[in-house]
């Protein structure tokens, strides 16, 4: 996906407020329209126009095109930095409806990915319909979305916290600021990834008497140290020494819900997994903990430690490129 700097396209500053966009777009809209340019590149420049306008226009993809930074150069390699979302509160659609930031799929099937495809996947594409019924009858008030980093061990046993979310609204004069406000949460014992907490009437107001929308809440979980997670499943890696690998040892494993002991079987090799059956996240299946073997090589810094590698070099008749060469 192509980094486009939308204000520099609409020739605004980035402080314009959403007057000062509207105003710009019309007036490149008419230079650059197909029936008035003389340009070779009108058409094409006033596609451009209309791109950056469908998101600068919108306060929410305008806040979120403004989060994601302005380090880019036009036409470089783009993707949006790692939970860049993270507590971005926003109306509409959201990932419920075919997926948005981290899932490429959800905006760059079909073609060649812009950054208004991407908001698009983000935010969907009914919130305008909702907006657009009729305002004399009762309707229901928006869902809103967020996402939310949790830890991992919270999925193993469940957390009580508190939350900040951050919105964007359109200010007295015009410019799109966030708006933030904090609630405490309960995080379910064994959640996964990618699942959803609804907060019921945490959404936008209803209109006419109808009731608030939703507040849905999609789990991430924090890059940890030591663990990797799939699902329910969870895996580590596990330093373990020569001598443990090839004699077997009784080890210590950690694991997100404390440490147990596990059997390394005689004659380990190097990226062995072994799993401990139900100790990954929990659930009415939970899963499972794999410890993948990597074996450490003790340094030779010392006269004592050479020579012990000299003793396993005779001691063994062992090349470790026997089959390496074909």
């Amino acid at each position: 996906m192509k980094y486009k700097d939308y204000y520099a396209t609409l020739e605004v500053e980035r402080s314009a407020t959403q007057d000062e966009i509207k105003r710009a777009y019309r007036k490149l809209a008419r230079k650059y329209h197909p029936d008035v340019s003389k340009q070779a590149d009108g058409e094409e420049r006033f596609k451009e126009v209309g791109e950056a306008y469908e998101v600068l226009k919108d306060p929410e993809k305008r806040a979120a095109y403004d989060r994601m930074g302005s380090e880019w150069q036009n036409g470089q390699e783009f993707q949006p930095p790692p939970n860049w979302d993270e507590g971005f509160e926003f109306r509409g659609a959201g990932s419920q409806a075919g997926g948005y930031a981290g899932d490429e799929a959800g905006y760059q099937a079909g073609g060649e990915a812009n950054l208004d495809d991407f908001f698009e996947a983000m935010f969907g594409r009914t919130r305008g319909a909702r907006q657009r019924q009729g305002a004399a009858a009762a309707m229901g008030g928006q869902d809103h979305h967020a996402k939310i980093l949790i830890d991992l061990e919270e999925a193993y046993h469940g957390a009580q916290r508190g939350i900040t979310l951050q919105m964007p609204v359109v200010d007295p004069q015009g410019h799109v600021t966030l708006e933030s406000r904090t609630l405490n949460v309960t995080i379910p014992k064994g959640i996964r990834a990618g699942q959803h907490l609804r907060l019921a009437g945490q959404g936008s107001p209803g209109i006419g008497g109808g009731p608030p929308g939703d507040l849905y809440l999609e789990i991430a979980f924090r890059e940890h140290p030591r663990f990797r997670v799939d699902g329910r499943d969870v895996s580590l890696d596990l330093p373990v020494a020569p001598w443990e690998a090839a004699l077997g040892a009784q080890i210590t494993v950690p694991t997100p819900d404390g440490s147990v002991e596990m059997t390394v079987p005689k004659g380990s090799q190097g990226g062995r997994r072994l799993r401990l059956k139900g100790k990954g996240i929990p659930g009415s299946q939970p899963g499972d903990l794999y410890v993948v073997l990597n074996i450490v090589l003790p340094p030779a810094d010392t006269e004592r430690a050479a020579a012990a590698y000299d003793v396993m070099r005779q001691a063994f008749n062992f090349d470790p490129r026997a089959h390496f060469y074909g």
